[in-house]
């Protein structure tokens, strides 16, 4: 997740993001329904549970294969983000 989606968004100019941290952001908010960091504690990589980290590099997989919708999940993760800072 951290090298190959940013080198991959060189050859994928529609991707709406293009940062390590951005894809980490947009994956772990996809798998926890959150933001990620209020399901788990940081660093991620070493507090995701067996199946979140399956699920995670899943989704991270996809996004290679082009088999998921990654303005699609970037939009979701943001208007949770907002949604959760609206609330407070």
């Amino acid at each position: 997740m951290r090298h190959d989606l940013p080198a991959a968004a060189v050859h994928h100019p529609e991707w709406p993001i293009r940062l390590d941290h951005c894809f980490g952001r947009v994956i772990l908010d996809a798998i926890c329904g959150a933001p990620w960091r209020e399901v788990v504690a940081p660093p991620a990589w070493r507090h995701l549970t067996p199946d979140q980290l399956a699920r995670a590099v899943h989704l991270a997989d996809a996004i290679l294969a082009d088999e998921a919708d990654l303005a699609a999940l970037n939009r979701a993760s943001l208007a949770l983000r907002r949604s959760v800072a609206i609330g407070r």
